[in-house]
């Protein structure tokens, strides 16, 4: 995380959803970062942590089940298709809060 705080050309806002991300990366897992953000945004953070969140984080992270993103990828048969929007998730879960 030195590396990412000091490189230089980014900015300061972009750095601290990064380090968020890898913070919540370990708690709850690549495949709920996935589907809560784009592909744009997981390449960017990436690309300023200097990591691959399929690498360095688990697939499901310890409190994955506390989260909408979590209860929406154990609805559908496809992951892969829910990420691409080929299959929609269901109505009144929002993706990227946790449940109740």
């Amino acid at each position: 995380m030195d590396r990412a705080i000091r490189q230089t050309g980014i900015q300061i806002d972009e750095l601290e959803s990064a380090l968020g991300m890898y913070m919540i990366g370990f708690h709850f897992g690549w495949r709920v970062l996935v589907v809560v953000h784009n592909k744009r945004t997981i390449a960017k953070y990436e690309d300023i942590l200097g990591i691959k969140i399929r690498e360095v984080f688990p697939e499901y992270g310890p409190d994955a089940d506390r989260t909408n993103a979590y209860k929406i990828i154990q609805s559908v048969s496809n992951f892969w298709k829910l990420v691409s929007g080929d299959i929609k998730p269901p109505d009144g879960l929002d993706k990227r809060g946790l449940a109740e």
